[in-house]
């Protein structure tokens, strides 16, 4: 749907381009941003190559165990549901750091890992389990110390002070994830009375 969506919009500017006699307009309008798209993707390649080879050289250095093993409090709390052993803590621990460092696309692999993981355990097929929503909703408000990718989309763009937007950032992700909580413990204490009351 999004491809046909995209493809009209392309070519009804097209059209009120030509329409208009600004068709050279849009054609230099057009190379410019295919050349800045090109930029901007070497740059985010050499980014998210940085980081998938520091997790890759913590996964094989121990990091990672060691970093789970350390996030035991928090995903406890977050996860009450999983045990110690769960094959999903190793997945969601990774995840949830890179998000911190503000690298969602390296996030991504360990995120999908962690979601087909979790999804073994859930009793009906089709149906999310609260371990399930709870990481597609903390995934989503992403609390980020360290915004690199934004650090980096600044600087390809030539901002002056690129690393301005830690402060804004983390509050305002600090906020996103606390009221993530929130909801979803008041979800996941709604949902245990009404367990109850059955």
């Amino acid at each position: 749907m999004l491809n046909y969506l995209w493809s009209f919009m392309i070519l009804l500017g097209m059209l009120w381009g030509a329409a208009n006699g600004n068709l050279n307009e849009v054609t230099q309008g057009l190379l410019d941003s295919a050349k800045e798209a090109v930029t901007l993707g070497i740059t985010m390649l050499g980014i998210m190559s940085f980081w998938c080879g520091i997790l890759e050289v913590g996964t094989r250095a121990g990091l990672i165990d060691w970093l789970t093993g350390k996030m035991d409090p928090v995903l406890n709390f977050l996860f009450p549901e999983l045990e110690r052993n769960h094959p999903a803590r190793r997945p969601l621990a990774v995840n949830m750091t890179a998000n911190m460092l503000g690298v969602g696309m390296a996030a991504t692999p360990a995120g999908l890992e962690a979601m087909e993981k979790l999804a073994v355990s859930r009793q009906e097929p089709g149906v999310a389990t609260n371990s399930m929503c709870t990481f597609l909703i903390l995934n989503i408000s992403s609390l980020q110390l360290i915004p690199v990718t934004m650090i980096a989309y600044r600087s390809q763009y030539g901002s002056v002070n690129p690393a301005a937007v830690l402060g804004p950032a983390l509050m305002a992700t600090a906020c996103s994830t606390l009221a993530a909580i929130v909801f979803c413990k008041c979800m996941d204490w709604i949902h245990r009375k009404k367990g109850v009351g059955l």
